[in-house]
């Protein structure tokens, strides 16, 4: 027999008749009427050429027929409703999923000390792959599926996917402590001018539009270095006179390590706003959504409104 042949409603009306034993019993349990599950009983004995069940003072008897079938019945039942049901919860205490994340180099010196430590304490099981950013392929990577979420400012994920905005933030100029400006309160354009800059390319990111609008406001500089990423920026400042535009909450976690300060600029740069991304095949994923409100509650401001594609 094709499986196409037969509808699921009437398995499962047979395995409650298995277990129920009575016509009436059965559709109490499944919310249904008695002719109702009369009627589904007919059709399955047309189907599979067997009484299944023969009415006895004692209720619904099945058949040496019926009683082969019930237990892969069942089973195929209790398979099917795990398969369904799998996504219905999710306890991070007891999970071992693994996240795939892709964010930028900023992104890993800012986000991934603090989550790494909640999912210690939260989530001990659930562990983190890290993917960059600028992967060409990453709106097919997040589509597919290899890739959970993204954070960070990312034009090219601004179209067609869940966004979520953690917190915006202003570009600052960071040197060493001994730095000449860093006597100054904040950096005008003179003193801006008058520096030695490292630039970062950061291609993919928000990053760019500093590079555009200092192009527009005419400002010229002078490029020493130029770097794709920003890994051995706050190394390279601390032992030279350079200095370098960049994030505000990249220079808050690598000032104090690495003995560096930051300065705010008068220049008009644009800020950026992080956020984080998603594909809407996860939206509803209750573990995504578990590690979506973790990053929002320790990374972003209560009550920020989701955006859908």
């Amino acid at each position: 027999m094709d499986l196409g042949d037969i509808d699921l409603n009437l398995l499962v009306v047979f395995d409650r008749l298995m277990r129920e034993r009575s016509v009436s019993r059965s559709a109490d349990s499944l919310g249904l009427s008695q002719p109702a599950i009369s009627n589904a009983l007919r059709r399955l004995r047309t189907l599979l050429g067997d009484e299944l069940f023969l009415r006895t003072p004692a209720g619904m008897a099945p058949t040496p027929y019926a009683l082969q079938l019930a237990e892969p019945v069942a089973q195929a039942l209790d398979t099917l409703h795990g398969a369904l049901n799998v996504r219905a919860s999710f306890d991070p205490t007891g999970s071992e999923r693994r996240f795939t994340a892709a964010m930028t180099d900023v992104g890993e010196t800012y986000f991934l000390p603090v989550l790494m430590e909640l999912l210690a304490r939260e989530a001990p099981g659930v562990t983190l792959r890290c993917v960059t950013v600028a992967e060409p392929d990453l709106r097919e990577a997040m589509a597919t599926g290899r890739v959970d979420l993204a954070l960070g400012s990312l034009p090219q994920l601004q179209a067609g996917f869940f966004q979520q905005a953690l917190f915006r933030q202003r570009y600052v100029l960071l040197m060493r402590q001994g730095h000449p400006l860093a006597r100054a309160r904040q950096i005008t354009a003179a003193l801006f001018r008058q520096a030695q800059h490292v630039q970062v390319e950061s291609i993919g990111t928000a990053h760019q539009r500093v590079e555009e609008s200092l192009a527009r406001l005419g400002i010229r500089r002078a490029v020493c270095l130029t770097v794709p990423h920003y890994v051995a920026l706050g190394h390279v400042l601390a032992g030279t006179d350079l200095v370098a535009t960049v994030p505000e909450r990249f220079a808050d976690r690598v000032t104090g390590p690495l003995q560096l300060v930051s300065r705010p600029l008068t220049l008009r740069l644009p800020t950026s706003t992080i956020c984080q991304y998603w594909h809407a095949h996860l939206h509803r994923d209750p573990g995504h959504q578990w590690l979506r409100e973790l990053i929002a509650r320790h990374f972003g401001r209560p009550g920020q409104p989701e955006r859908g594609p």
